[in-house]
């Protein structure tokens, strides 16, 4: 299981950019990490958006090419665990379509295959309840870093797992 965060500098990806993007590997270490910060591939952005991540369109601008983060990225999934992984986030219908786009886009191929899973439902199945929500079992702080966030996130999976019962298998 790999968790994944993006900021981005619009709502939709190809359109706007996705500007950066950290994942850890769900384990109680979780000292797996990655991160990558891509040079735009449009010229439209959104202050506000591109602001939620602390950078400038300047400093965006200087970011890596797009496709060797993503190669990149490709090849930590293959050296962070075996078989398929399993892409989980807070908010996969935003973060799911950002990863997605730009796998396929730049490298014709996603090694998370089609699906993902969305951490803020999972919890609320656990719990029974469609109104709760799951922020309360991060540690690390929410910083809009998305290593940071990756992590917090992870740690929450980690209690869902370690003390309401979630059966998933990590190590």
């Amino acid at each position: 299981m790999i968790m994944v965060d993006v900021e981005a500098d619009g709502p939709i990806p190809g359109d706007y950019s996705l500007t950066c993007f950290g994942a850890v590997v769900v384990e109680p270490s979780l000292s797996k990490t990655f991160y990558g910060r891509l040079k735009p591939v449009s010229q439209r952005w959104i202050p506000e958006a591109l602001a939620v991540g602390g950078f400038t369109r300047e400093e965006t601008l200087e970011f890596d090419d797009p496709k060797t983060v993503m190669e990149q990225f490709e090849a930590w999934l293959q050296t962070a665990g075996s078989g398929r992984p399993m892409f989980v986030s807070d908010n996969n219908g935003f973060d799911w379509q950002f990863i997605n786009y730009y796998f396929h886009h730049f490298l014709g191929r996603n090694p998370f295959g089609h699906s993902s899973t969305n951490l803020g439902s999972l919890y609320k199945g656990l719990v029974k309840d469609f109104s709760k929500n799951f922020k309360h079992l991060r540690q690390t702080a929410h910083t809009h870093h998305p290593v940071d966030d990756a992590r917090g996130n992870a740690e929450a999976l980690l209690t869902l797992k370690n003390e309401l019962g979630l059966k998933i298998g990590l190590k």
